[in-house]
């Protein structure tokens, strides 16, 4: 199982989005049996086996193992990952496009970059499984209180020069062998997971 698995077909996207489905592949972080998810969702086994049915259609479980039970077999199955983004390709027709009015003072724009980013790094790693290599990624996330919007502003062209310096320092257009590397560093409000929203300036 996949800490995180990337799902760029839209089939399958739909297939994840239905409330109990989504469900059972909470549940299946573990494996089970279509029996025991029926007791612990509320639902059927038949109901069940049919939406299982769907996730492994699309690779969203596998089969893990099949115990005997007197004339019957019962399939256990457990979820292909323990969380699941689904990836704006699965929405290629209309997925956000960072150049199309590239602002860096706007969060849509930061938005689109972001589902690029997913796109991307998705593709990146379903690519890597299937080869059976590891992806040579980087990041560094955390936060920063600032004191005033002035001082917000500061602190981004300050961190616009070094990037551009330090980027400027490692390019190399002509590297033979080189390989192109993406760089995205974002600033936004943080968002509190819990409790009343707040506004900041």
């Amino acid at each position: 199982m996949f800490d995180v698995a990337v799902i760029e077909d839209p089939a399958a996207a739909a297939v994840s989005l239905d409330p109990m489905r989504a469900r059972l592949l909470a549940e299946l972080t573990e494996p089970a049996s279509a029996t025991a998810l029926a007791d612990r969702v509320g639902l059927a086994r038949q109901k069940v086996n049919y939406h299982l049915r769907e996730l492994e259609r699309h690779g969203l479980v596998e089969l893990v193992e099949e115990r005997r039970k007197g004339n019957m077999t019962e399939r256990v199955l457990q979820a292909t990952a323990a969380s699941y983004v689904i990836s704006p390709a699965a929405l290629a027709a209309v997925a956000p496009d960072p150049g199309r009015a590239p602002d860096r003072l706007s969060a849509r724009w930061l938005l689109a970059l972001a589902a690029r980013l997913v796109r991307d790094v998705g593709a990146l790693v379903t690519g890597a499984a299937r080869a059976n290599k590891p992806v040579a990624t980087f990041a560094i996330e955390g936060e920063v209180r600032f004191a005033s919007a002035g001082d917000r502003a500061a602190f981004a062209e300050e961190l616009a020069r070094t990037v551009t310096t330090l980027v400027g320092r490692y390019h190399d257009e002509g590297a033979a062998g080189g390989r192109t590397h993406r760089v995205v560093v974002a600033i936004h409000p943080a968002v509190p997971a819990r409790g009343p929203e707040t506004k900041e300036s």
